[in-house]
């Protein structure tokens, strides 16, 4: 990979990459973060990574930095945080949609929340999720299956919430 081509990468994937890990984590910062050591990443194993799999590798990378964040958080958020996190989906106001089925998203496990994610939101296939996850295609599936289910169990039908 050369200097130009990183720069290609880095116009082509840069907001792509940035809005999933904005969604995920909804921090901007740390999205920013997530992103820059995506590429970072990237740059340093540029002979490593194959022509034409550079954004495979950018969402694998990134998927795997927000899963550490999200695990890191959960190990040392203090109960005040905790508390808090359980009290926002339910908390009211919202008046765009997006802010409405992100609140339930933020109910979903971490996994089935970024799955959801990279499916819905980014419209990768099952099999690109599998290689970018290290999970088998039938893995995702049925992860995402669930996320879906949870998801209409807890949201019911959408006109009551609007």
């Amino acid at each position: 990979m050369t200097v130009s081509d990183y720069d290609r990468c880095v116009e082509r994937y840069s907001d792509n990459l940035y809005r999933f890990a904005l969604k995920s984590l909804r921090d901007g910062e740390q999205a920013k973060d997530i992103v820059q050591e995506s590429f970072l990443r990237l740059w340093e194993k540029r002979s490593a990574v194959m022509a034409g799999k550079e954004k495979s590798y950018l969402f694998t990378v990134a998927y795997r930095l927000i899963v550490d964040h999200v695990r890191f958080g959960k190990r040392y958020a203090g109960g005040e945080a905790l508390l808090e996190r359980r009290r926002s989906p339910s908390g009211g106001g919202y008046d765009d949609l997006s802010d409405v089925i992100g609140r339930y998203l933020d109910r979903l496990p971490s996994r089935q929340k970024l799955l959801i994610m990279l499916r819905d939101y980014e419209g990768y296939s099952y099999r690109e999720i599998a290689d970018m996850t290290s999970l088998s295609e039938a893995q995702v599936k049925v992860y995402i299956f669930r996320a879906r289910v949870a998801l209409k169990k807890s949201i019911g039908d959408l006109n009551d919430i609007l």
